[in-house]
């Protein structure tokens, strides 16, 4: 592996976990789109920043970005107070006129420079190791890497900062008034470093794997668990995973680094969606099966024990039987009296069934839980 390679892999983690952080939060919220929104409209900042300084190395930029990220939330904020608008609808509205201002400006004004809508949205992560960082002439690795590595630990700092208030704030704001702990203000600082994660990872990943980065394994780990420190440290694991294997991934397929990290982040997704312990749909399809079993078992011992004594026994509690008296199909009437001969609740004698000591109980329990 060339050191190139790895320069690439390890700002890829280090913009994963920067983006999975505050994107916990923003999942949580039900506010995931504003980082889409803040990804694009950043671009109009640094535009204007631009044509302020002439210089793109400046670190005005970041601030003007971070600003104009922060000036999004509050048009959209201002809109959706309004009431004639919902949040998604003053999302569409901003972010897009924002962008749209930035890729006129640049088509304008600002031709000649590196600086289009393609790296915008897309990034190049392979180009990042050729910017290099330097100190006193040596040469102390990619600036990307300095870069994410340092908004990487500003978001860890301020989520161990203001976890508490975080916390509550995200779960019951109005609670968060009561006790005095500034929700609005909560808010813009959780914007804040949205904007300045996004305009950090601007240049080497680009928007969309911001997005993402900053949402997919955030929601992925909501499907994982419901404690919040597992969350964000599943979401910050999961980010690492895609961005290693998404880079192996286009290495293989020679194929876009970004594209291929975001494709990764989709498929771990996926795989929760579908497998996730708890609320997977294959998980909670199982579920359902094993209950509408345990649900059989129960009918079939309540039948049974009424039948138990009866002269009729001897031909009414047989599996052949059960189709007509329970309006079980024939399958399903085999598969219960199968799992309730495995779990020892009945015993089959002559095509006959028989209800063991623990089968009456499972009856008594179950007329008892109807009564």
């Amino acid at each position: 592996m060339t050191s190139p390679q790895l320069e690439i892999q390890l700002i890829a983690v280090l913009v994963a976990v920067a983006c999975t952080l505050p994107g916990v939060f923003l999942v949580l919220r039900r506010s995931a789109m504003l980082s889409d929104a803040i990804s694009h409209s950043i671009l109009l900042g640094i535009v204007c920043a631009y044509f302020i300084v002439r210089d793109l190395s400046s670190p005005i930029l970041v601030g003007a970005a971070a600003a104009t990220g922060v000036l999004t939330v509050a048009l959209i904020q201002a809109l959706e107070r309004t009431r004639l608008v919902r949040n998604d609808a003053a999302i569409g509205l901003v972010f897009p006129a924002l962008f749209s201002m930035a890729v006129i400006l640049i088509a304008q004004y600002a031709r000649t420079l590196h600086l289009d809508t393609d790296s915008v949205l897309l990034g190049e992560l392979a180009f990042a190791p050729f910017n290099r960082f330097e100190i006193l002439g040596r040469d102390v690795g990619p600036i990307s890497a300095w870069v994410m590595g340092g908004i990487l630990l500003l978001n860890a700092f301020l989520i161990c900062l203001f976890y508490k208030e975080l916390k509550v704030a995200t779960f019951d704001p109005e609670f968060a008034a009561a006790q005095g702990l500034a929700p609005a203000l909560i808010h813009y600082t959780l914007m804040t470093s949205v904007s300045i994660t996004a305009v950090g990872a601007f240049d080497a990943v680009g928007s969309v794997l911001v997005v993402a980065l900053m949402i997919v394994p955030p929601a992925t780990a909501l499907l994982l668990s419901r404690r919040l420190p597992v969350i964000i440290v599943l979401a910050a694991g999961l980010g690492v995973a895609a961005a290693l294997l998404g880079y192996w991934l286009a290495h293989l397929l020679d194929a876009s680094i970004a594209g291929s990290m975001a494709t990764m982040c989709g498929l771990f997704f996926f795989a929760a969606y579908l497998f996730a312990p708890e609320r997977g749909l294959v998980t909670q399809f199982q579920r359902r099966q094993q209950q509408k079993i345990e649900f059989a078992l129960r009918m079939l011992a309540i039948h049974l024990a009424q039948h138990e004594n009866l002269p009729e026994a001897a031909t009414e509690n047989r599996a052949e039987h059960l189709c007509e008296h329970i309006r079980w199909d024939k399958k399903f009437a085999q598969r219960v009296v199968r799992q309730a001969i495995q779990a020892g609740y009945v015993t089959e004698h002559n095509s006959r069934l028989i209800l063991t000591d623990e089968g009456r109980k499972l009856a008594e329990l179950a007329v008892a839980e109807l009564m």
